[in-house]
Order: C-alpha cells, then structure tokens, then sequence
C-alpha cells in the first residue's frame, strides 16, 4: 500500500460549500461522509479539495466489501500524477458497498469528487462518531486556513 501522504498543496481558490455539501461532514484528512436518513449507513469519498491538490486521479484502491474498519483507519488509497494518498474512513463500520466503477474510470474523484467519485458505502457501528466531524462550514473554514 502506498505510503501516506498528506501535504495539499494550497490552492488557488477555497472550497464553497453547495447545498448537497451541507449535508456532509468533513475530516481533517479531506474525506467525507454523508449519512442515510436513518443514520445507518454513509456514503465516503474524498473532498473537492482534496480532488484538485491531488491533481489527475489515475489509480485508486478500494475497500473490500465486508471490511469492518475503525474511525481513522486506512480504508485504501488514490494515487494521481503528483502523489498517493491513504484515505482513512471517517467512521467505524463495516463497507457495504464500493464504488467499482472507480476501478476503471478514476478520474470520475476529479471529475465529481462529492457526487459520482464516492468511493464506499459503510455501516455504522457508532453513528455519534459522526459528530466529531466538521459540517461544511467548518470544513470551508479548516481548507481556507491551510491556503
């Protein structure tokens, strides 16, 4: 597994929050999840930011379905043209489901990094880890900073 690699480049302009996003929340490591209506299950993927400071996504290691994982663990990986990085999973849970279109179309986390990029699909063994997780504000405040 590739190594981690966690220095963004700053970029030209900051992440804005849309609608959709208001419902996400934020790691310090730019993942995010969104959570179901019945807070079971999340939807992860990596952020914009973290999308345009990787630079052109051409590789991408997806969790195994089944994998029971921990808040903060290794889930797998995205290397692009400038670096790889680890993506670490927001939440403890087991992976229901991922994104194997990802598998030949990485460029789908540039190409819509918050929508169709989402990577895996959990369930929650402790949905209150969620609140420890930045809203979209928060989220827009921490990537200003780090320009």
């Amino acid at each position: 597994m590739p190594c981690r690699v966690r220095s963004f480049a700053p970029m030209a302009r900051s992440f804005s929050a849309s609608s959709r996003a208001m419902e996400k929340r934020y790691t310090e490591d730019h993942e995010w999840i969104e959570l179901s209506d019945d807070k079971t299950t999340g939807t992860i993927g990596i952020s914009t930011f973290a999308a345009k400071a990787l630079g052109d996504v051409v590789f991408v290691e997806l969790p195994s379905e089944g994998l029971e994982i921990s808040q903060h663990e290794t889930m797998g990986a995205v290397e692009s043209v400038k670096s790889a990085s680890d993506i670490m999973s927001p939440v403890s849970g087991t992976i229901a489901e991922v994104n194997t279109e990802l598998e030949s179309k990485p460029a789908l986390i540039n190409q819509s990094p918050e929508e169709n990029g989402w990577l895996a699909k959990i369930t929650l063994s402790n949905a209150a880890e969620v609140d420890n997780l930045m809203d979209a504000e928060a989220y827009s405040a921490f990537t200003e900073k780090a320009e």
